[in-house]
């Protein structure tokens, strides 16, 4: 095969040895972060060499990222550079700060790039967000270590998006996996034939489904799994079993709501050390369920495979992109007293997500709470009026009827 750099086809000897270093590395620079400084104030660098060293020092949840970036904006005392060093600081739901940077590739995409196939011949057409949040620039990015030329799409204005892709002739999509359809559709409305031969998708489920439409339309389709928090964490090669591990980070499976790493091939919560010098977060726990997945991947790539994303630990849900957590719903009862529960579910229809938001009220009238359901969950669902009593009592305010098998 061919591959991005010699990291990727490390010996198990190599390996190991690379990540003693790596992880003392990580530990001394994390110690010069105001917040990671106090958290790790009794930890000996040298002393932290091995998985084992590691998962005996605190887990770092988003919760105290926040309140930490509350106390001390934008970024907690997280990073190892001032605010103004960094070319972007930019904004993701909650609101939570990332900061970014444009130089080296910063948040490492450009290794699932050029496993996806994306080369200096390729247009990319970049359907991630631009506005705010890091998915489009990390894209870009992306794009910029493997050569490609990017058209700057973001989301939305479909019609658009059709003309430009066909005049200008981009032959890679990325964003997130249902959009490409969405295009596609449009496209075929409007007697418009496209030359895609390639997407890079993430930040929702790649249903196999999906997959297979694309490829019966030529386009080869892979996913990764990133973060605005740490960049890349996994991605998948054209051997599409399970997703590779990125050499800038080092990913635990945890038990959920520990920091206790389980057995290889049980399902728990990632967590994440990313080796990135300027925002060196150690054992980040992202709230994604996966699991280790044994032996070496078919395509020569020896890193730690995992299965993918698996869902969430918590009853957070991604529907079409975004982020639905509880604490929303609950700002969302909160705000109409005539509301005793809410159930917000997340499903498919047509190959793309959708989303029902079901009210406990004696109100008939769904319209009185669209607005506020867009407002506190960012995000249009049907509206659902239901008896008071007749949720069921198991707890949930989010439920997830999507397959991801």
């Amino acid at each position: 095969m061919s591959h991005y750099d010699d990291l990727e086809i490390r010996s198990a000897d190599e390996r190991e040895a690379g990540l003693a270093e790596a992880l003392a590395r990580a530990i001394s620079n994390a110690q010069t972060a105001p917040a990671l400084a106090r958290a790790l104030r009794d930890v000996e660098p040298g002393a932290v060499r091995t998985r084992a060293d590691l998962a005996r020092l605190p887990v770092i949840r988003k919760s105290e990222l926040s309140e930490a970036q509350k106390k001390k904006p934008p970024f907690g005392g997280y990073t190892t550079r001032h605010p103004h060093e960094f070319h972007h600081v930019f904004q993701s739901p909650g609101p939570i700060y990332e900061p970014g940077r444009v130089d080296a590739d910063w948040w490492r995409l450009g290794r699932f790039a050029f496993a996806a196939g994306l080369s200096s011949s390729d247009i990319l057409q970049n359907c991630f967000g631009y506005h705010l949040t890091p998915a489009g620039m990390m894209f870009e990015s992306a794009a910029r270590a493997v050569g490609a030329a990017v058209l700057p799409a973001g989301t939305g204005q479909t019609e658009l998006q059709v003309r430009a892709a066909a005049d200008i002739g981009t032959t890679a999509y990325s964003g997130t996996p249902d959009y490409l359809k969405v295009i596609l559709d449009k496209a075929d409305e409007m007697g418009v034939v496209l030359g895609f031969t390639r997407a890079l998708v993430s930040g929702g489920a790649l249903f196999p489904s999906l997959r297979q439409g694309y490829a019966d339309r030529g386009i080869a389709t892979l996913q990764c799994y990133a973060t605005a928090d740490v960049g890349l964490i996994a991605y998948e090669s054209e051997a599409m079993e399970g997703m590779i591990v990125d050499e800038g980070v080092i990913v635990e499976i945890v038990r959920p709501g520990t920091g206790d790493p389980v057995p290889e091939g049980e399902v728990g919560e990632v967590l994440v050390t990313t080796l990135n010098a300027d925002y060196p977060l150690i054992r980040f726990a992202t709230g994604d369920l996966s699991a280790i997945m044994p032996g070496e991947s078919p395509c020569g790539r020896t890193n730690m495979r995992i299965k993918g994303w698996m869902g969430r630990a918590d009853q957070t849900a991604k529907i079409k992109g975004m982020f639905v957590r509880p604490e929303q719903v609950a700002q969302l009862v909160a705000r109409h007293p005539d509301v005793s529960r809410a159930r917000v579910i997340a499903d498919r229809r047509d190959e793309m997500d959708v989303m029902v938001v079901q009210l406990e009220t004696l109100e008939q009238n769904p319209a009185l709470y669209e607005a506020t359901v867009l407002d506190a969950l960012k995000l249009k669902g049907r509206v659902e009026l239901v008896a008071p009593g007749s949720l069921p009592n198991d707890g949930k305010v989010i439920e997830d009827r999507r397959s991801y098998g």
